[in-house]
């Protein structure tokens, strides 16, 4: 296919797509959106619940790497 050819069947697409104006089932979209139940947090903080030690071995590794000074080797690869 041409050059010509391909770059109008894109425009045709494109002005398609750009005045395209589907019908809106707003009912659909009102229940879908307009669920008003509470999220269950408690579910959510033992799902995401670490132990104390966890975070601490975490935060004790960001101490090493700030602490880490690169040798002058290293510097020059």
């Amino acid at each position: 296919m041409g050059r010509g050819r391909q770059k109008a069947k894109h425009t045709k697409v494109a002005r398609e797509l750009k005045y395209f104006s589907p019908d809106t089932n707003y009912s659909a979209l009102e229940r879908e959106l307009g669920t008003h139940s509470e999220p269950d947090f408690a579910a959510l903080a033992a799902k995401y619940d670490t132990a104390d030690g966890d975070l601490d071995d975490e935060l004790e590794l960001d101490d090493a790497l700030d602490e880490y000074v690169p040798t002058d080797e290293q510097k020059r690869a």
